[in-house]
């Protein structure tokens, strides 16, 4: 059997409640006992045991994940810099429970007996049910990676727009005037973010929007795949195709090979998230880097503040997207 608060109690002459106190950093525990009832703990290599430490403090010591999708839309490079980010800053003493929002259809089961805190991973507008239903609820929350209109809430989110944007542009100063998008899933608002940045590149430029070059896809291999097939058999087809994530881009560059033509001297390619498999096709791919990382871990920051009952910036925080250059874009040379 393990070490317990009344083992070390008996050791440093005090009671359980000034050891229980004590390891808590309790304000009303002078640090001179404080020091001294930790080190002991240490040496005799003491583990709290949560379960009852719940029950006193009336605490779950549950964390929960929620993305609006887990098994659609949300790919696999996503996902982990997600969790990578918020497990590197959440305290050890917190268990994450992951889940969909899109699993439940009803959210009785998401209570503050069961959470102490919730980050919520959303994709789309249909999450607000659940956003609301969580603040109702008085579990502190923190919303990443959409923009959303509650008022009041630790909101941060990737600046999707800006990336795109920058990604288009850089087609264009490689002369590339045939730009065409394959976006993800339209009812994910990551895809109109990037829509939008695509859309205000061209119209900067003074370059025509062309619907046929605007495809609503899913944040997939098989969307990709299936898009640039229809990209590459039109009468006059793209010389240069965003991709909405890395899957699509991927997924697109086999179309392109498949197809007999290549990449880039045939059909520039870039794609959004730059996954780590980016510098590992050939040709490497060009991409925007969505720092999913320093948003999932700024948003575990926060939260664990809100439970701690610590101030917190509740402004909207937008983390910049950068565009990583490789050998997926080629310069076209002007017509003379």
């Amino acid at each position: 059997m393990g070490v317990t608060i009344k083992d070390i109690a008996k050791l440093a002459n005090v009671s359980h409640t000034t050891v229980s106190r004590a390891l808590n950093n309790s304000p009303y525990i002078n640090e001179e006992t404080k020091s001294k009832i930790k080190a002991l703990a240490k040496e005799l290599h003491y583990v709290p045991n949560y379960n009852a430490k719940s029950l006193v403090l009336l605490k779950s010591y549950v964390i929960g994940v929620f993305f609006s999708s887990i098994s659609d839309g949300t790919t696999d490079t996503f996902f982990h810099e997600i969790i990578k980010g918020i497990n590197k800053v959440i305290d050890k003493e917190y268990n994450l429970v992951i889940r969909g929002i899109d699993d439940y259809k009803y959210f009785h089961q998401i209570d503050k007996t069961n959470f102490d805190g919730i980050i919520a991973v959303s994709q789309r507008k249909t999450d607000d049910e659940f956003i609301k239903d969580v603040i109702e609820k008085e579990i502190p929350i923190v919303v990443i990676n959409r923009h959303v209109e509650t008022p009041n809430i630790v909101n941060i989110m990737s600046n999707d727009t800006y990336g795109v944007y920058e990604a288009v542009d850089y087609f264009i100063k490689n002369n590339h005037k045939k730009i065409a998008i394959i976006g993800g899933n339209k009812e994910f608002e990551s895809s109109v973010y990037r829509k939008e940045g695509y859309v205000r590149a061209l119209k900067d430029n003074n370059i025509p929007l062309n619907e046929e070059y605007m495809i609503s896809g899913k944040y997939n291999l098989e969307s990709g795949y299936e898009n640039m097939k229809k990209l590459i058999a039109l009468e006059d087809k793209p010389t240069a195709v965003f991709c909405s994530n890395d899957d699509i881009a991927v997924g697109a560059m086999k179309a392109v090979f498949e197809s007999n033509l290549n990449v880039p001297n045939d059909i520039s390619i870039i794609g959004f998230d730059d996954s780590n498999f980016c510098k590992y096709v050939t040709p490497t791919l060009t991409s925007v880097r969505k720092d999913s990382l320093a948003m999932s871990e700024y948003g575990g920051i926060n939260l664990l503040n809100i439970i701690k009952n610590r101030e917190v910036n509740k402004e909207k925080v937008y983390i910049e997207s950068k565009l990583i250059v490789r050998e997926s874009v080629k310069h076209l040379k002007l017509e003379s």
